[in-house]
């Protein structure tokens, strides 16, 4: 009894290391977005060419994963994650040294392929820890921390920027980045690791494997409704700093403060609507879900005072927090025994989408 009480307390400390891991990530997304007026200025070109890191990370993360999880399926999830961290840290340090758009574009390409075996290779680990009925709470835990980095990431890092410049603040995201490899490394030793065994990578057995996920009617239809949400998202977020720019006059640290509640009803509620799906059901929470977007979105196209503005941006984060962690929860149960190919389907779909609305809108 003692011993597994043990072994329950070491994966969830292994839970909160893999979520500080996911915060990280998407603070270093989401501080982006909002700075393209910054960075427009810095490099003396047009925002909309700024605009194109957005997709340059987004779209080589999720082409990325397809590779990260065939091999977390071979190797095991620790290695994969470890060295995705790593090379996420690695990458947004060398951001420091752009002195031209195209540079920058270059390293966020990079950032974007080093930094996409993170996120879904801990959601596959959530798959074969956690069984079903109870994986609504970890998957909220890290969708939790995914939308409290984005919360942060948009505010914090815009302000911050405003003081240290935009350089600075790659670099102590870097350094963040490196403290939490070491806690992941030494929470993974605690605990014992299963691997599957290697039985050797071909190309037929890479396509094979996605093949067999997306002939499943239920996964085609869940990573169908990923892509379409990653891109309406992505679309509408990308674009808001420079929306409350034009719209309302705000400057970096203000925009900050306006972008801060996208992502704390993740941050405060993740877990909770984990706990709801696992209750409920996640067809009783997903057509909500969508529905928030739309009215939040609609809402955003009027020029209504600044206060429905901040409103509309906190109910266009919830609509994301009832929609894609409940997709995922789906996806863990069609990947089975593949399950790190099965979430990397899933990151492919959404940061394409993330990339493509970004681009698109």
């Amino acid at each position: 009894m003692i011993i597994n009480d043990l072994k329950v307390r070491r994966r969830e400390y292994l839970l909160w290391a893999l979520s500080a891991a996911a915060f990280i990530v998407f603070f270093q997304i989401y501080m982006v977005a909002p700075l393209i007026p910054v960075l427009s200025d810095f490099f003396e070109v047009p925002e909309q060419t700024v605009g194109l890191i957005v997709p340059a990370f987004l779209i080589p993360y999720g082409i990325a994963s397809l590779f990260y999880g065939l091999f977390a399926d071979k190797i095991g999830t620790e290695k994969i994650i470890l060295a995705s961290l790593l090379l996420f840290g690695i990458f947004t340090a060398l951001t420091i040294f752009s002195n031209a758009i195209s540079q920058l574009i270059f390293w966020r390409v990079l950032t974007g392929v080093g930094a996409s075996g993170v996120i879904p290779i801990s959601l596959a680990w959530i798959g074969q820890t956690y069984t079903y009925s109870e994986r609504g709470r970890p998957i909220g835990f890290i969708f939790g921390s995914i939308a409290g980095g984005g919360a942060f990431g948009a505010s914090v890092g815009v302000f911050l920027e405003s003081f240290v410049g935009w350089k600075v603040l790659f670099l102590c995201v870097s350094i963040l980045t490196f403290l939490i490899w070491v806690l992941v490394y030494f929470t993974y030793r605690k605990i014992q690791i299963h691997t599957m065994e290697n039985k050797g990578l071909t190309i037929g057995k890479f396509f094979n494997g996605y093949k067999e996920l997306l002939t499943l009617k239920r996964g085609r239809n869940a990573y169908t409704f990923v892509l379409m949400n990653g891109i309406f998202n992505a679309g509408v977020y990308t674009w808001l700093g420079v929306y409350l720019e034009r719209v309302y006059s705000l400057n970096g640290w203000q925009i900050g403060l306006a972008l801060l509640g996208y992502g704390i009803p993740g941050l405060l509620l993740g877990p909770f609507i984990g706990k709801l799906a696992d209750k409920y059901g996640r067809s009783k929470l997903l057509p909500l879900g969508l529905l928030l977007s739309a009215l939040s979105s609609s809402i955003l196209i009027f020029n209504f005072p600044l206060v429905v503005a901040r409103i509309a941006v906190i109910t266009l984060s919830l609509g994301f927090d009832l929609t894609q962690p409940l997709l995922a929860g789906i996806i863990t149960q069609v990947g089975k025994e593949k399950g790190g190919q099965a979430m990397s389907v899933m990151a492919f779909m959404l940061f394409v989408g993330f990339g493509l609305g970004g681009y698109l809108f």
